[in-house]
């Protein structure tokens, strides 16, 4: 009897040592939401900060061109802006010829 006695004891002792080290059950999810905070932070920062930076610099690149720049297109064509309006631009390219582009297809100016 004294044996069986002490057979359960154990028994609970053992089950006492798995209760005290087991994670907490809110443990898990701290951790996945410290995982998801920093892979949030890294894709805002390698991602939509960058992209953020280079459409401000656009912007402010076609806000401040004027008749008689000399740029070129995403596509490649070079010209001189003849006429602008609020969306496009009207560029004197070699040879003559005049294309109307997007303003936002205007990648840079030639020279500077």
């Amino acid at each position: 009897m004294f044996a069986l006695l002490q057979y359960q004891m154990s028994q609970y002792d053992l089950l006492a040592y798995q209760a005290e080290s087991e994670p907490a059950g809110g443990s898990a999810w701290q951790v996945l939401l410290v995982y998801a905070v920093v892979i949030g932070a890294l894709f805002y920062f390698l991602m939509i900060r960058p992209q953020r930076n280079r459409m401000r610099r656009h912007k402010d690149l076609v806000g401040g061109l004027d008749v008689g720049d000399e740029v070129t297109t995403i596509g490649g064509i070079y010209g001189t802006i003849e006429h602008m309006d609020d969306d496009s631009a009207v560029l004197q390219i070699e040879g003559g010829g005049r294309i109307r582009v997007a303003k936002q297809a205007l990648a840079g100016k030639v020279g500077g």
